[in-house]
């Protein structure tokens, strides 16, 4: 594909005529619903569907899917038996042609429905959306973080360690350039010094400047420290990726974190929208006894998401074509819950808290946003 083979420079000389014309287009436009009834110009929406609902990503001028891929393949060994080699998912025998088949498929339906964002955070999550998104790199927008050489870690936390890590992993990922880098920050976005904020803000700086990334952010837990960094380094932090679950609740605060996104006009992906699978009953086997309601809880816990209208997207993992099919189906059924779902979803959603893993437990701090 040409794509594949563009230039840094001709990357950054087309992306800034894509933003201008989108910019030009779009801008007014937040939402373009499913149908698109106000007969908006699609032509500039990456993988456009009539049946996708599209959300601007605050400056990116991106119109993004109102559902994205997250990277996670969580229980997917539940599909393909023995492909873990431990207990964490990304044990994943990567090696095994049923995986690289499985992520294609996935990916492959994620663009025919009209998904057209991927949120890539580990080194194993980059390798396999680079491959899976191989011959077709210009269907979708690829976030980018590998986060086991950033600043979690001792030894990627200077400007020059960044820099390294950013230009070894394009290379071996095979890619030019990402869409977003977005750094992973500790849970708690407090531990990093002052030092090593500035240095990766200057790493995404860098980035961005250099036509590596076009465009820059970081995922935290930190809710206080997300806010400090986004209306200190405006500039830089386009995008940020927090936790928001089918519990998370909107605080009315005119000083809080949603409300200076919304003013500064950041894009906001949301994780973890089924709490690392723990509102679901089953175990997301395709023959579960229980598939047809946890996709139906599923459904409820997206179509409630997305009633914050500042959330640009939540970006569930998925693991069969199956649970990509789910995900549009609930961009396209009513948004607002009626008295019997909330309730369904509640107890879903109380079920989760109760059973959630211990290394899971923060996110009960993402209760009340």
């Amino acid at each position: 594909m040409a794509e594949d083979k563009v230039t840094r420079r001709e990357f950054v000389r087309n992306g800034a005529i894509t933003a201008a014309g989108l910019a030009a287009g779009l801008s007014a436009t937040y939402t373009v619903e499913a149908g698109n009834p106000e007969k908006v110009d699609t032509s500039k929406i990456l993988s456009y569907n009539k049946d996708m609902e599209y959300r601007r990503c605050g400056r990116t001028e991106w119109m993004v899917s109102a559902v994205c891929l997250g990277g996670h393949w969580k229980r997917l060994n539940k599909v393909i038996p023995g492909l873990f080699n431990g207990h964490s998912w990304l044990s994943a025998n990567m090696e095994n042609p049923e995986f690289g088949k499985n992520r294609a498929a996935v990916v492959g339906r994620c663009i025919d429905r009209g998904i057209n964002y991927i949120d890539a955070c580990t080194a194993q999550e980059v390798m396999a959306y680079s491959a899976a998104l191989k011959g077709r790199r210009d269907k979708m927008y690829l976030g980018y973080s590998w986060y086991q050489k950033e600043v979690r870690f001792n030894g990627w936390k200077t400007l020059d360690k960044l820099k390294e890590s950013f230009d070894a992993g394009l290379k071996q990922a095979g890619l030019v350039y990402v869409d977003l880098w977005r750094i992973v920050c500790h849970e708690q976005s407090s531990r990093h010094t002052e030092k090593e904020v500035e240095d990766f803000i200057a790493a995404l700086d860098w980035a961005k400047k250099s036509g590596r990334a076009r465009f820059t952010g970081i995922s935290s837990h930190d809710r206080p420290h997300i806010k400090k960094l986004i209306e200190k380094y405006t500039d830089t932090l386009d995008v940020i990726v927090t936790p928001y679950t089918a519990k998370s609740k909107m605080v009315e605060d005119s000083d809080g974190l949603w409300a200076a996104m919304k003013k500064l006009d950041i894009g906001w992906f949301g994780i973890k929208p089924y709490a690392s699978a723990s509102i679901f009953e089953g175990d997301s086997s395709p023959d579960s006894p229980t598939l047809k309601e946890d996709n139906r809880i599923a459904r409820l816990a997206l179509r409630y998401i997305l009633c914050n209208p500042v959330i640009t997207a939540p970006i569930p993992g998925m693991i069969t074509v199956d649970q990509v099919d789910n995900a549009a189906l609930a961009v396209k059924e009513r948004r607002e819950l009626d008295l019997e779902e909330q309730a369904d979803l509640k107890r879903a959603t109380d079920r989760a808290w109760a059973n959630l893993p211990y290394n899971y437990q923060w996110l009960k701090d993402w209760e009340y946003v």
